[in-house]
């Protein structure tokens, strides 16, 4: 694992075209709102789904949750 220090020296040795494009990138990546991911990863997933023919419904996922009380605990 490298320290901070060590990555920022290694920031610096990086020609000055590619750090401009790391401190963008890591700008862009502040700024995101981080609910956009989601959702464009949903839309992303929905089209998916669209494209592929998939349908699914209630019955898929019926036997889906564990019913169980839990674990045993001996006391």
């Amino acid at each position: 694992m490298m320290t901070l220090q060590e990555i920022l020296n290694s920031i610096e040795s990086l020609p000055r075209e590619e750090q401009d494009y790391l401190f963008e990138f890591l700008r862009k990546k502040k700024e995101e709102p981080r609910g956009d991911n989601f959702w464009e990863g949903l839309q992303k997933f929905r089209k998916v789904i669209q494209s592929e023919g998939i349908i699914f419904n209630d019955d898929d996922f019926a036997d889906l949750r564990d019913r169980s009380v839990g674990r045993q605990i001996d006391l």
